[in-house]
C-alpha cells in the first residue's frame, strides 16, 4: 500500500530553480535515502513534505490517517523539562490513564463495585498499549543514544545543542509516527549510537526517508535512493551502493548511446549533402528519404554534467623519519572528571591511523594535546625527525569570524598574488563575489571548506585530522578520501564516518574506557577482530563448522591463484575474439540493410518496412555487445 506520494513538486527561488517536476512514492515500510550535493533541494522537500513551506507547483498525497514525524537538521529545541520527562511527554495517554487506574483501583479496594469492573477492562487495554513498559522504553532510548542515568533529571536548558537534538531524535523515535523523516541523524551520534539507530530503522515497519552524507548509513539502513541531482530527481531500487552502480552503468550507457547516434546524425547529414550536391533527381530522393529518416530518429539527450564539486590534492613536505610519534603514559584529567589515562602508541612514517570511541571519551581533546594547543596532566608526546604537521580542526578555530573569505587565505599565505588566492578558492568553489563574503555569515560546510583550502596550502607529511568530513557532502567526501589516498605521508584522524575509516586506515586505535587499544587493520577488519572474541575466536561464517580445514601453504595459494586467473585470462579473450566478430558481422548487415534503403528498396514500402525493423534490431544488438566489448577491454587491459 502507498504510503506517501509526490508529484511534480516544482521550487524556485527568484530566478535560482532549486528542483522541478520531482515526483516519487513509498509503499508501507519502505526505508528511502535522499542523496545530492549541498544545496540540492533536500532538506526542502523534507520542509514542503511536513507542511513547513509550500512547493511552486505539485501535490503530495499521504495516506489516510497517516501520521508524520520529522527531526530537522539543527532543530530548534527548547523545553522547561528534564530529559526523562521529555521523553515520557510523548506517553501522555498512557499517563493519564494510568492515574485513572491508579484512582480506580483504591476506589475498588474501598468496596466499588463499579470500579471494579471498571479497573479490569481498562487495565487489560493499558496493558496491551505497553503501559509496563513505557517507562522502560524512554530509559533504553536514552541509553542507546548516549543519555545515562545521569543525564536523566538534568534540565534540557543544559544541554548543547548537540545533545538537544539527540533528545529530539529520541523523543520522535518513540513518538513511532507511521512515517519518520530523518534530517541528517546521525550528525551528532558516535559511532554506537550510529550501530542502535541503524538496528532500530532496520527493525521497525514504519515507512522511514533519511537525508544523510553517511554512506555507511545509508547502505545498512535504504532499500530504496532518490537522488536529487541538476535540479530533477530520479528513484533508484536500492541502497546506496546499489544506486552507486546502477548510476555509473545508466550512465555508461547513455553515453555509448549518444556517441554512437551523433555519429550516426554525422553520417546522415554528410550523406543527405552529398546527394543534394549531385542535384541529379534520384539523388534528390535519396538526400528526401535519409531526411526524413533523421526527422523521425528520436533524439538521445546528453548525459548531464555532474555537478560542480571541490578540488584538492595535499602538498608533502621533505620526508619524515620512520618514527612519526611516540607518545608514552599521557592522560588528561579536569576537577569533575578523567577524560584518559595512560594512553601510549606510536606512529610510523605513512601509517593511516583512524582514532575511535564514544562521545566525550576524548579524541578530539587527545588530539589538541598531540598538536600542542592544549597540555596533558601527565605523560609525553614525542615527534620523530623532520616530522611536520599539519591540522584541521572540526570547530575551525583557526579561522578568524572577521574579514573576508579571501582575507583569510590571503592574510596567512602573503606571498600568494590575489590570482593564486582567487584560483585556490576556485577549487573549493569560492567563486566571483563570493570571495568577498564576511566569514561570519558562512555555512558549517563553506568553513570546513576554507580549512582544507588552507591545509592544502601547508606543505607537511603529517595530517592531524579532527573530524574532517563533517558539513561536507557525499562527492566532496570522496574527493578528500582520494586527496588523502594520494597523500605521501602519516595521517592520524578521528571520525565517526565509517566509509571514510574504513577506505583510508591501516591501523585503529580504540577508546577502551580510559585506555587506547591498537589494532593494525582497517575498519573491516577491526569489526570482524571483535567479532571474533564475542564468538570466542571464531567468525560468524566458521562458528557453525566444526570440521577441520586442510592446511594450504602460501606457494600452493599462490600457484593455484595463478591458475585461476590465467583460465579467467583466457576466457575473457575468447569472448573478446567472439565478440568482435559479432560486431563485424552485425555492422556489416546494418551498413547493407541502410544502403538497400536508399537504392533498391526505396519504393518497396512492404521491404522498407522489414529493413527498418531489423535495422532497430541491429542498433540495439550493437549498443549491447559494444558495451560488453568496452568492459571486456578494461578487464584485459587493451
Amino acid at each position: 500500500m502507498i504510503s506517501i506520494s509526490c508529484e511534480n513538486l516544482s521550487l524556485s527561488f527568484g530566478t535560482d530553480l532549486l528542483f522541478e517536476n520531482l515526483s516519487f512514492s513509498l509503499n508501507d515500510g519502505d526505508k528511502l535515502g535522499i542523496v545530492g550535493v549541498n544545496g540540492a533541494g533536500k532538506s526542502t522537500l523534507f520542509r514542503i513534505i511536513a507542511g513547513v513551506c509550500e512547493p511552486d507547483t505539485g501535490n503530495i498525497y499521504i495516506s489516510r490517517e497517516k501520521t508524520i514525524g520529522y527531526l530537522e537538521q539543527n532543530p530548534v529545541f527548547e523545553s522547561d523539562n528534564t530529559v526523562l520527562g521529555e521523553m515520557l511527554d510523548a506517553f501522555k495517554d498512557l499517563i493519564r490513564e494510568e492515574h485513572e487506574l491508579e484512582y480506580m483501583r483504591r476506589e475498588a479496594e474501598n468496596g466499588n463495585f463499579e470500579a471494579q469492573m471498571k479497573y479490569s477492562a481498562m487495565n487489560e487495554s493499558f496493558i496491551a498499549r505497553g503501559g509496563l513498559e513505557y517507562r522502560g522504553r524512554c530509559r533504553s532510548v536514552l541509553g542507546s543514544l548516549g543519555f545515562d542515568e545521569a543525564y536523566h533529571n538534568m534540565p534540557i536548558r543544559q544541554l548543547s545543542g548537540g545533545q538537544k537534538t539527540r533528545v529530539a531524535l529520541a523523543k520522535l523515535l518513540l513518538t513511532e509516527p507511521d512515517i519518520i523523516m530523518l534530517d541528517e541523524p546521525t550528525n551528532h551520534l558516535d559511532i554506537e549510537n550510529i550501530e542502535w539507530l541503524e538496528k532500530f530503522i532496520a527493525g521497525t515497519k514504519k515507512t522511514v526517508m533519511i537525508i544523510s552524507h553517511d554512506r555507511y548509513f545509508l547502505c545498512k539502513t535504504t532499500n530504496k535512493t532518490l537522488e536529487i541531482e541538476n535540479c530533477h530527481g530520479r528513484l533508484y531500487d536500492g541502497n546506496y551502493d546499489t544506486y552507486i552502480a546502477k548510476k555509473k552503468k545508466d550512465r555508461e550507457v547513455l553515453e555509448h548511446q549518444y556517441k554512437n547516434q551523433q555519429k550516426e546524425i554525422s553520417r546522415l547529414e554528410a550523406h543527405i549533402e552529398q546527394q543534394r550536391r549531385w542535384g541529379r533527381e534520384k539523388n534528390i530522393k535519396k538526400a528526401e528519404s535519409s531526411q526524413k529518416r533523421l526527422d523521425r530518429m528520436e533524439k538521445i539527450a546528453a548525459p548531464e554534467h555532474d555537478p560542480q564539486n571541490i578540488r584538492m590534492m595535499f602538498q608533502t613536505a621533505s620526508e619524515s623519519g620512520n618514527d612519526v610519534l611516540d607518545i608514552r603514559h599521557l592522560s588528561k584529567s579536569y576537577p569533575v572528571k578523567k577524560l584518559f589515562d595512560d594512553v601510549s602508541f606510536e606512529l610510523k612514517k605513512n601509517d593511516r591511523a583512524m582514532l575511535i570511541g564514544p562521545n566525550g571519551c576524548g579524541k578530539s581533546t587527545l588530539l589538541k594535546i598531540i598538536y600542542g594547543t592544549v597540555p596533558q596532566t601527565s605523560g609525553f608526546v614525542h615527534y620523530g625527525y623532520n616530522v611536520r604537521v599539519g591540522y584541521y580542526d572540526q570547530e575551525h578555530h583557526d579561522i578568524s569570524e572577521s574579514g573576508t573569505v579571501i582575507d583569510e587565505l590571503w592574510d596567512d599565505y602573503d606571498k600568494l598574488t590575489q590570482t593564486e588566492v582567487r584560483s585556490v578558492l576556485a577549487l573549493f568553489l569560492f567563486k566571483g563575489d563570493d570571495v568577498f563574503k564576511d566569514i561570519s555569515v558562512l555555512s558549517g560546510g563553506e568553513k570546513a571548506r576554507i580549512s582544507l583550502a588552507k591545509l592544502m596550502l601547508t606543505k607537511v607529511n603529517f595530517l592531524i585530522l579532527d573530524e574532517p568530513t563533517n558539513h561536507l557532502d557525499i562527492p566532496s567526501r570522496e574527493i578528500l578520501e582520494d586527496a588523502l589516498d594520494a597523500f605521501e605521508g602519516t595521517i592520524l584522524a578521528v571520525s565517526h564516518d565509517r566509509y571514510f575509516i574504513n577506505k583510508l586506515s591501516t591501523r585503529i586505535l580504540s577508546f577502551e574506557g580510559a585506555a587506547v587499544q591498537a589494532f593494525e587493520g582497517n575498519y573491516k577488519e577491526y569489526l570482524d577482530y571483535k567479532e571474533r572474541l564475542k564468538l570466542g575466536g571464531k567468525t560468524s561464517s566458521d562458528s557453525n563448522s566444526s570440521a577441520p580445514t586442510e592446511v594450504m601453504t602460501d606457494a600452493k595459494a599462490r600457484y593455484l591463484l595463478s591458475k585461476q586467473a590465467a583460465a579467467e585470462k583466457r576466457k575473457l579473450e575468447n569472448r573478446y575474439k567472439k565478440l568482435s566478430v559479432e560486431i563485424e558481422k552485425a555492422e556489416k548487415e546494418l551498413e547493407d540493410n541502410t544502403l538497400e534503403c536508399e537504392t533498391t528498396a526505396a519504393l518497396d514500402h512492404v521491404r522498407l518496412t522489414e529493413l527498418y525493423q531489423r535495422n532497430e534490431e541491429l542498433e540495439e544488438m550493437l549498443l549491447t555487445m559494444w558495451e560488453e566489448r568496452d568492459s571486456l577491454k578494461e578487464e584485459l587491459g587493451i
